[in-house]
């Protein structure tokens, strides 16, 4: 498969998984059909939209391209009418945005390479890429973002993002250097989430007084 099939094809279904997460936060919010789609087309495209943007990719094609939109709508509203299937949607939303983050990294990334971005920008534009819909889901359901709380999330996506932009460095830019990165981030994020990994947070203990002497 060409690396521009490849890449289409990892960034709609990218597409579709997190408009699934977003369609099934916006569920177990009770948001209406028109509200779970909206959040689910959100978070689908968000990070789509700040890569293109970010590259001088205009216009974005979340609005060129009607493949975006349409996977993301047909998505969500599929989570919509079948989420009494799914048995808890908390870990349903959890897994979708770890698949999610993982895909959309590794196509921004490769996105900004192609388009002659150098490595650490290109690393960087494929984090924000992976983080850009899940900040827009939570931020529409009222949660935190989950970047911003303990959980391993952005380090993730920069694990991947640092792997596809060092096998493009080797030469190994084809599809398997999407795939290995997409399951890196897919299997960091799960294990983080599973053995509770987190990073560190500023305490409010109070700093410890010295005694004055003499």
């Amino acid at each position: 498969m060409h690396t521009s099939t490849a890449l289409l094809v990892a960034d709609l279904t990218g597409v579709a998984v997190f408009a699934a997460s977003g369609a099934s936060a916006g569920v177990a919010k009770r948001l209406d059909l028109f509200g779970v789609v909206f959040v689910g087309i959100v978070a689908a495209l968000g990070g789509g939209i700040f890569r293109d943007l970010v590259i001088d990719k205009a216009p974005p094609l979340a609005f060129a391209d009607w493949r975006y939109p349409a996977t993301a709508a047909l998505a969500a509203a599929a989570v919509f009418w079948l989420h009494p299937h799914f048995s808890r949607l908390r870990t349903t939303v959890l897994v979708l945005d770890a698949a999610g983050l993982g895909l959309f990294t590794v196509t921004g990334t490769t996105a900004a390479l192609v388009a002659g971005v150098p490595a650490v920008g290109a690393c960087l534009i494929g984090m924000l890429t992976g983080i850009g819909g899940g900040l827009g889901r939570d931020l529409l359901t009222g949660e935190i973002p989950a970047v911003l709380r303990r959980e391993i999330y952005a380090v993730a996506a920069l694990a991947g993002a640092v792997t596809v932009a060092g096998s493009a460095r080797l030469g190994g830019d084809g599809p398997l250097a999407l795939v290995a990165g997409a399951l890196l981030v897919f299997g960091v994020r799960l294990v983080a989430l599973r053995r509770r990994w987190s990073a560190p947070v500023a305490t409010d203990r109070p700093l410890r007084q010295r005694t004055p002497t003499g």
